[in-house]
């Protein structure tokens, strides 16, 4: 690839280690749709199938064209053989570090994860860490590298996409970029430079901080929200319409969030990282995250005072983390499901976008069999929806308050 610090018998550009996932398969078809030649490993048999096939294997807008471009072009391919690996110059790694049961960090996750690949890895290579990463495992990898007897840079470069933007905030979003020696930051440097062109330099430290400082801070600040909402809920008052009215024209509000499930992936399991890296004491996260995972108990018990759940059919709309998403990870729908399944005679639930709940049920047998509904997922499908039936909607589709 032109403007690295030096040449590489390689004969592709990149491989993106777990670039089948929500954050590495846009970024793979993102440096493709460059011109790059680009692989992906990756050990799910399914995902690698669908995408050789042309296939995205979850919903992302506007990736299915460039997919298709990058496919017919021959500038993309996926495999389950490690041995991918060993092709490619830049080899990104998409792997994230898990929080466990007791809310502690697996540092171990992303070395543990990398010892299947590291008998393919050359010199002259660069490694690049892409997904959030506790503070301190760039450096363990850069050990663990070291160790190899190979000459290969090492690099961390943390994705900021928002799921459902990747294939626009790829190319419109500041990069930031760190590596330890002034060639892998160069190298680093060079290579997003072909996705965008503002480039945010940073130490490995920094920009491990600065990654989990911005998920956290978004966790914070619904969490701010939901907690006022609770506040104006408890009084009957329309939270949408006191935020509307306090932000319009109004810049030193303008940022202050809707009310609603703050979940997925990151913002809850980054802001119990940033917890752990600073010894337990971040009562600011750890109070986000009661008011954040409460909402849904919140929400039942202020139901409960309304109705008599156990003898309704409450319907659950929108199993997604978020709207205009097919991805269940972390959802707080699924939460609120194993409470009503307690609380409420039956439960029902649905979502125009998920394809991987067996037990789903479609939206006109929902409006015809419930009771009761909750939005719990915003989707732009349920904005038109017609039912005399009562309906929770603390994301406000509907239009009509969120007052529960």
């Amino acid at each position: 690839m032109a403007g690295t610090s030096r040449p590489a018998p390689f004969p592709r550009d990149v491989v993106v280690i777990g670039g089948c996932g929500h954050v590495g398969l846009p970024l793979a078809i993102a440096f493709a749709s460059r011109g790059l030649q680009v692989g992906i490993f990756d050990i799910g048999e399914s995902a690698v199938a669908c995408v050789n096939s042309a296939k995205m294997p979850f919903a992302e807008p506007g990736a299915t064209p460039a997919l298709e471009s990058a496919i017919a072009a021959g500038n993309l391919v996926a495999s389950t053989d490690p041995a991918i690996v060993g092709t490619g110059e830049h080899v990104i790694v998409v792997i994230g570090t898990p929080v466990g049961e007791n809310l502690e960090p697996d540092q171990s996750a992303i070395p543990n994860a990398m010892q299947e690949c590291a008998p393919h890895f050359a010199s002259g290579q660069i490694l690049i860490l892409r997904s959030t990463v506790y503070p301190g495992v760039t450096a363990r990898v850069e050990k663990m590298v070291a160790g190899l007897g190979a000459d290969i840079d090492v690099a961390f470069c943390p994705e900021r996409i928002a799921e459902g933007k990747a294939m626009t905030e790829l190319f419109e979003l500041p990069q930031i970029v760190s590596s330890r020696t002034a060639r892998g930051l160069d190298r680093a440097s060079a290579l997003f430079r072909a996705l965008t062109p503002t480039l945010v330099p940073m130490t490995p430290e920094e920009a491990e901080l600065a990654k989990l400082f911005t998920n956290t801070w978004r966790y914070i600040k619904f969490a701010i929200s939901n907690q006022l909402y609770m506040m104006a809920n408890d009084r009957g008052l329309d939270f949408e319409r006191i935020r509307q009215g306090l932000a319009l024209d109004y810049p030193r509000a303008a940022d202050l969030p809707s009310a609603g499930f703050a979940a997925g992936p990151c913002l809850f399991k980054d802001t119990m990282q940033l917890a752990a890296f600073n010894n337990n004491n971040f009562a600011l996260g750890h109070t986000a995250m009661a008011i954040n995972e409460g909402l849904p108990l919140y929400l039942v018990a202020r139901l409960e005072q309304r109705f008599d759940l156990s003898s309704m059919t409450v319907a659950i709309l929108g199993m997604a983390f978020k709207g205009g998403s097919d991805d269940i990870r972390s959802s707080l729908s699924y939460k609120l499901k194993r409470l009503l399944a307690f609380k409420a005679d039956r439960v029902l639930c649905t979502d125009p976008y998920v394809t991987t709940d067996p037990d789903l049920t479609p939206l006109a047998a929902v409006l015809a069999q419930a009771d009761l509904m909750i939005i719990a997922a915003p989707h732009p499908e349920y904005a038109g929806l017609q039912t005399g039936k009562p309906v929770a909607d603390i994301w406000n589709v509907l239009g009509k308050g969120v007052v529960v």
